[in-house]
């Protein structure tokens, strides 16, 4: 099976400090649907991992955080691609759970509930944490430089604390791009 998993916000959708809390704030990031779509044409399965401790913290209700994953399952829609599924942390950071990024718990349900390996499965995302999950849970990062991406690069990649092996795209489109060129 080709697996990639996507965090959310910064990669798929434009990511905002003040947090995304409702689906009209949901805004895809250009060429994103569209990379999804060409994906899983190809006979990938697309699986979004994301942090949304907006719930934890009383911005937007579970109710509502379903009504935006049905409006970016639509837009991919629209782009000829699908979501398979939708894993996510709604614990805020201090409550000490495994599944929050940069932790692998949700990684590893991931790979529980679709029966698979993550070793060298492409995770992508825009942060450190994101990167830090990936290499916790033996899957390839990729760091695009969208959403947090570029000081994510600028700060961590500096310093020498990206994982080992982490891939640098532009984007999820080229991202899309360079796995379709290498798995046929």
């Amino acid at each position: 099976m080709k697996l990639i998993i996507l965090d959310r916000d910064g990669v798929i959708n434009h990511d905002s400090d003040a947090y995304i809390k409702s689906p009209e704030e949901w805004i895809p990031i250009p060429g994103s649907p569209e990379a999804i779509g060409r994906l899983s044409q190809a006979g990938w399965r697309v699986v979004v991992a994301t942090n949304q401790s907006g719930v934890a913290r009383g911005l937007f209700t579970m109710e509502t955080l379903g009504a935006i994953h049905a409006r970016m399952r639509q837009v991919v829609a629209d782009a000829g691609g699908r979501i398979d599924a939708i894993f996510c942390c709604t614990h805020g950071p201090d409550e000490g759970c495994g599944c929050r990024k940069p932790l692998p718990g949700m990684l590893r349900d991931i790979a529980q509930r679709l029966d698979v390996h993550l070793d060298g499965i492409p995770l992508v995302g825009d942060s450190l944490r994101d990167l830090q999950a990936a290499a916790a849970a033996h899957c390839s990062p990729w760091l695009v430089l969208t959403g947090k991406g570029e000081k994510t690069w600028k700060t961590a990649g500096s310093r020498g604390e990206l994982p080992a092996g982490t891939q640098v795209c532009d984007d999820l489109a080229a991202v899309a791009d360079t796995l379709l060129k290498a798995v046929p």
